[in-house]
């Protein structure tokens, strides 16, 4: 992925999120538990995004695509 197109990613999230705690008349609780997901899944893309962790999770998958295991 280009840096640049990475560069826009991140400040569309960020635009989201600002967007959420401006604009949005919810609960100060409710905001944080939407902050705090959106920051873990941002987190987590760009792990997965540099390599540091795999793209798909096999545990996550549906059932109906799950990678069989060579230990089974």
């Amino acid at each position: 992925m280009p840096l640049i197109q990475l560069i826009v990613i991140l400040i569309v999230i960020g635009l989201v999120l600002y967007l959420i705690e401006t604009l949005l008349p919810i609960d100060p609780a409710i905001k944080q538990v939407i902050r705090v997901v959106l920051v873990i899944a941002l987190i987590l893309w760009l792990l997965s995004l540099v390599g540091l962790i795999p793209a798909r999770i096999t545990g996550l998958a549906p059932p109906g695509r799950m990678v069989a295991s060579r230990w089974a």
